[in-house]
């Protein structure tokens, strides 16, 4: 197996070696095991289905939650010129046919479809007839409801392997608690436990947490200070024009990046960071996805994250080519109860997001029964004033139904434009003959898209205009009439974000959302959010161990260049020094409070300057306290002594 996966490994990623785990993780799926692959952000979690299924016959499944997340891998894998394809909503039913039409008849080796699509009655008699031989689950976390994104649709994967007897499952994640490894395995029906975990550590990433009132301030010192590309993550749109400009008025080359650009800001801003053209990306957790960028030296949370899985994510972008990068986490009290204020608003009563799907279907004007994928251009503000409700409360059910499997909402308009001729070559060239007016936009679109009769092609009508000679508005004109005369079919770019309806509008009392999940899910969410806040205001442990922990993973070397570690790296003792200071002065107040002229003395075998910088980093720390009579005593006898 090595040989031949280091080839394809070599001869399309241009790689000499495998990442840490990806070998096993792939002779894994090839012996036919079910396989669970905990590997981190950057830590190449496509590759371990990828080539395999490269190496295997028929034709690789994989199963991923985000339309962008579908687009962007199968438009790198055509950049390699593998054939690959995906299935979502809002594409035109031609597409889809088209798409399912190559799978069965083989001529794919990657499709990708969101999860609704496996519970399409067309898609499953199609799947029955394709040649399948991986069944990859990305984003596994999903398929959990105590993970930190669960996706209902996600709990229909389990079904299909009816129609996949013998084809091993690969579930990939970035982020899962113990529970969740488990939970993730139980709901695949897994036959047999098999988790490959290449760990959570990253050694060259010094996290710092700080409670910081001037945020702005700190941030342009972190950025001047620390050389290099950096991305600043903010949980509002508006924040990032702000910020942005906050940084290029101060000689910082920055720019914005969030879900309410069109594709082509979207594209061109990514690039330029990527090609050291802009230094700072200020953006929301919009973007992350399809980032290849190896050399991120600083990642900044000016505002907080919603909990330690996405932050894990997000600060794991510093650093992926191993050399010393910084994760900043900046936060105050107004933060804390802002978070708590947006979590409360994204868990609206299930009265209230029923209303919302209901207000939608009259928005649109869609009957009961009909709908089903088509788009519509959305504007929330709009939508949330003509019914006159809260603007997030409304984010947020709609958000909820998308996860129910209800709808889908894109908040980014498409790339591009996309057309296919459907009449053959032969009726095709008569009718550029009887239609002198339409030759010359035939003939540049036949020159320039190759396979546009047998497969859908992105095309951009500005660019045929300037080929062709022929206005811009021509070129529409044109094209509209070519699909009215079913010469061809044209589907325009969405400029404006879409929603679809994932089944024909239902009757309100057909929205089945359970209470019980509704409350685990949302006290779930509230456990993590307590995990984030504990991870902020505990500073008396190494920030990557308090990370591993919650992860699974106990360690018992502190990082040492986190910013807990640099206050006891001040101390200029060694962790065993330190360690041993520490335990035996609570060891010494735990059985009564002590004066300080009494304390060192006791604490025998050590340098006096040592234990006194000891004992002031525990007061520092408010691990033990100064009473008024001046007696130290540990802060877990307060109460005792009171």
């Amino acid at each position: 197996m090595s040989i031949e996966a280091r080839r394809i490994l070599t001869e399309y990623w241009g790689h000499h070696s495998f990442r840490p785990m990806q070998e096993e993780i792939i002779q894994s799926v090839l012996d036919g095991r079910d396989t669970l692959a905990l590997l981190p952000t950057g830590g190449g979690k496509s590759v371990c289905y990828q080539v395999p299924g490269l190496m295997m016959e028929g034709m690789c499944l994989v199963i991923t939650p985000l339309i962008a997340l579908m687009n962007d891998q199968v438009e790198q894998l055509k950049r390699k010129n593998i054939i690959a394809k995906a299935l979502h909503t809002g594409m035109h039913y031609s597409e889809i046919d088209a798409v399912i039409n190559n799978a069965v008849s083989g001529r794919l080796k990657f499709l990708y479809v969101s999860p609704e699509r496996l519970v399409n009655p067309h898609f499953q008699n199609a799947l029955a007839e394709m040649k399948v031989n991986i069944l990859a689950v990305d984003e596994a976390h999903c398929i959990s409801q105590w993970g930190y994104d669960f996706r209902p649709p996600y709990l229909k994967i389990a079904e299909v392997r009816e129609f996949l007897q013998g084809i091993p499952v690969l579930a990939l994640t970035a982020t899962a608690t113990p529970d969740v490894v488990d939970d993730i395995q139980d709901k695949l029906k897994f036959k047999t436990k098999n988790v490959f975990k290449a760990g959570f550590e990253r050694k060259n990433i010094s996290y710092g947490v700080y409670r910081e009132s001037d945020k702005s301030g700190r941030m342009l010192q972190l950025i001047k200070n620390n050389p290099g590309t950096a991305i600043v993550y903010v949980r509002n749109r508006k924040k990032t024009r702000e910020l942005a400009e906050i940084l290029a008025n101060n000689n910082i080359s920055a720019t914005f990046y969030h879900a309410g650009l069109n594709a082509v800001q979207r594209e061109e801003r990514q690039q330029k960071w990527t090609h050291n053209q802009i230094r700072v990306m200020v953006a929301t957790n919009a973007f992350g996805m399809g980032i290849d960028k190896s050399d991120v030296r600083l990642v900044i949370h000016y505002n907080l994250p919603s909990d330690i899985e996405s932050y894990f994510q997000e600060a794991g972008r510093a650093g992926r080519d191993g050399k010393d990068a910084k994760a900043v986490l900046l936060f105050n009290d107004h933060d804390i109860d802002y978070a708590k204020q947006n979590l409360e608003a994204a868990y609206p009563e299930i009265k209230f997001i029923k209303t919302v799907y209901n207000a939608l279907g009259n928005y649109f004007q869609i009957p009961e029964g009909s709908g089903k994928d088509i788009g519509h251009d959305f504007k929330i503000g709009e939508f949330a004033r003509q019914y006159n409700f809260p603007v997030l409360s409304t984010y947020s059910a709609i958000k909820f139904l998308e996860k129910e499997g209800y709808l889908v909402y894109d908040e980014s308009s498409g790339r591009f434009s996309r057309l296919k001729i459907i009449t053959d070559y032969e009726t095709t060239y008569k009718f550029m003959l009887d239609n002198p007016d339409m030759d010359k936009l035939l003939k540049e679109i036949l020159r320039s898209y190759g396979g546009i009769f047998s497969d859908f092609v992105n095309i951009n009508e500005k660019q045929i205009s300037i080929r062709s000679g022929i206005s811009v508005e021509k070129v529409f004109k044109q094209l509209n009439l070519l699909h009215k005369l079913k010469i061809v079919t044209y589907i325009p770019i969405k400029v404006q974000p879409q929603i679809f309806l994932s089944t024909e509008r239902l009757p309100v009392t057909h929205i089945i959302l359970s209470k019980e999940n509704y409350h685990n899910l949302k006290t779930a969410a509230f456990k993590r959010f307590g995990a984030l806040v504990d991870f902020l205001t505990y500073d008396k442990e190494c920030r990557s161990l308090q990370l591993l922990r919650y992860f699974g993973e106990e360690k018992n070397r502190r990082c040492g260049i986190c910013d807990v570690c640099e206050k006891i790296n001040r101390t200029e003792l060694s962790k065993a020094e330190f360690d041993s200071i520490k335990n035996k002065i609570i060891e010494l107040l735990s059985e009564k409070p002590r004066h300080l002229f009494e304390l060192v003395p006791m604490a025998a075998g050590f340098e006096e300057e040592k234990i006194l910088t000891v004992i002031d980093w525990l007061i520092e720390h408010n691990t033990i306290i100064r009473r008024k009579d001046e007696k130290l005593m540990c802060q877990s006898q307060l109460s005792l002594d009171f």
